[in-house]
């Protein structure tokens, strides 16, 4: 895959990453987190994804940028998989079920966009 693919791509992941901030920081201001140990677990590890990847503008390349996202993956989807599960014991209030539709469609895309590299050009 040429670089300028490895960039767009990388944009693109980015993009959603905005998208794990905004969730994550909900969740970790949410009072239900204060008394909820797996809620704060995701919080944790939706962090641990955007600070594994860093701002696109400070990577040392797409391909490093991407590495670390390929990296990071697998523990940012069973974070998802855990919210998606745990969400309706947390709270049924909308803006939790959004915050998991979100999360869902930003971790989705990500990984699209991952799989996307793997692929051999046409």
């Amino acid at each position: 895959m040429s670089s300028p693919d490895l960039i767009t791509i990388a944009h693109a992941i980015d993009q959603q990453v905005s998208h794990l901030w905004m969730v994550r920081t909900f969740l970790k201001h949410a009072d239900e987190a204060e008394d909820d140990e797996e809620l704060r677990e995701i919080v944790r590890d939706l962090y641990d994804f955007i600070l594994a990847v860093g701002p696109l503008d400070e990577a040392d390349s797409p391909t490093t940028y991407l590495k670390f996202a390929k990296k990071k993956l697998g523990k940012l989807k069973r974070a998802t998989a855990l919210y998606e599960e745990i969400q309706p014991e947390v709270s049924g209030h909308t803006n939790f079920v959004m915050a998991a539709r979100s999360l869902r469609i930003a971790v989705d895309q990500i990984e699209g966009f991952i799989a996307s590299t793997k692929r051999e050009p046409q």
